[in-house]
Formats: structure tokens, sequence, C-alpha cells
């Protein structure tokens, strides 16, 4: 009999193990289901929602615009106008400055997180909305683009500099590095559409290197790259290299025309 309780006691011991080994795969499995989702839910379904809503806050800003020039009535422009016009040099008298403050037009700054441009680059298929401020929640993470605070606005003497995410809620800036100089960039507001064309890359910097965003954008970093005199600037902004957040990728573009809308 002594025998016999050797062996229950040792199929007893190899059972607790088994299910000690499978209690243990199980919540292994789960985990990687867990991960899986969440990783699912942050490269996939953040960017649909995120696309899906900037998509239709551009159409909901042109319709407003169109819906503005509509109730202005037809006739009113003077003959000459409304065709498109060079870029003023650098301090002419405009109603606009580098300091931020300046703006197009008659047009009201806009409010924080406040979606109030279109940004469209042909070469990347993109048309996406500017929002005031560079906030996660208020702005990148609704897949718009963000404004720098206290930078120039479209059009203004200065450096009108932009955000936005590479990876995740709507990745408007994925392939930011694909874009070449000489590259169209354009800024719809209810006013003007501005045209800037692609003039350099800085392909890699450190996060904090806010001289990229200066009203005469130069890297602190690099100062091989970057500006010297006043200009009408334009900047965008993303991380690099992909699905990390530990340098920055820089794109500076200057205004090459301005037509009224």
């Amino acid at each position: 009999m002594r025998v016999s309780v050797v062996h229950q006691r040792g199929r007893r011991r190899r059972a607790r193990y088994a299910r000690l080994l499978w209690n243990g795969a199980e919540v292994v499995a789960t985990l990687g289901v867990v991960l899986l989702l969440l990783v699912a839910h942050q490269l996939w379904w953040t960017n649909r929602q995120a696309k899906e809503g900037a998509e239709r806050k551009v159409h909901a800003l042109e319709r407003e615009w169109e819906g503005e020039r509509e109730g202005e009535g037809e006739g009113e422009a003077s003959a000459g106008e409304g065709g498109e016009r060079g870029v003023p040099p650098a301090g002419a008298g405009d109603d606009r400055s580098g300091s931020g403050e300046g703006r197009s037009g008659s047009e009201a700054p806009p409010r924080w997180d406040q979606a109030y441009a279109v940004l469209g680059i042909p070469r990347l298929g993109l048309r996406v909305p500017v929002a005031e401020g560079v906030g996660k929640a208020g702005v990148l993470n609704k897949g718009y683009v963000g404004h720098y605070p206290g930078t120039a606005q479209p059009g203004g003497v200065g450096n009108f500099a932009l955000a936005g995410h590479r990876n995740t809620h709507g990745e408007p800036f994925r392939y930011l590095d694909r874009l070449r100089r000489g590259d169209r960039v354009q800024v719809e507001t209810r006013a003007a559409v501005y045209t800037y064309v692609v003039d350099r890359t800085l392909p890699r910097t450190s996060p904090g290197d806010g001289g990229t965003i200066r009203a005469i954008p130069r890297s602190t970093v690099k100062p091989a790259y970057g500006y010297t005199a006043p200009a009408h600037y334009l900047t965008l902004t993303t991380c690099t290299p992909q699905y990390t957040s530990k340098y920055r990728l820089v794109v500076w573009g200057k205004l090459r025309s301005v037509r009224p809308r």
C-alpha cells in the first residue's frame, strides 16, 4: 500500500503543476490579446476616428466659407480683384507681423483649439484642418494640425509654424519626410489661399530645438540649418523616427503667392 500512496501523491503533484502551467498560459494569452487590442485601438481605431473627424471638419469649414461668400452677393468685387498676387517684401506696410499677432486681412485671431484653416499638401494627398494650439486632447489627437502659439498666422511676415502627429490619431504628417524642395503647400482661410513652397528640411533635431519655429527659423541644435533674414516662412514639424517621439523632423517653406477668396 505504501507504493500506491507514493504514486498517488506524485500524480496529484503533477496535476497541480499542470494546472499551474495551464493557468499561467491562460494569463499570458489573455495579456497578449489585451495588448493586441490596445495596439489595434491605438494604430487603427484612433486613426480611423481622427481621420474621419478631420475630414468632416474640412468639409464644414469649406461649407461655412462658401456660404459666407454667397451671402456677400455677386458683383461687389472691383475689377481685377480675386487674382493671384505675389508676396510683399518682408517688413512692407501690411497688417501682418512676425510676432504671432499679425493676421491676414481683417480676420479675427482664432480662439484656442479653434479650427480656422485648411492645410493642403498635393504631394501627400493631404487636406487637414489647422487649429490654434498644439495640445493633444483639443487639437493633435483629433487628427488636426496645430498652430504654435506666438508664431505668425497664415501669410504673415515671420514664421507660420505647425505641428502634427506622425503616427496614430490621424497621423497627418506620417509622410512628411517625402516632401522635396519645390513642393507646394497651401493654407486656405476664409479670406485667402496662401501658397508656400518647400525650401529646406532638417531631418532630425531634438524636441527642445525652439529655434526652428522662431520668426527667423534657425536650429539651435544644428545651426547650419535655417535662415538669417526676415521673410514669410512656413514650418512643419513632427516626430521622427516613426513610432517614436525621440527627435523632430522639420520642413521649411517660403510664401510664394496669395490668392484672395
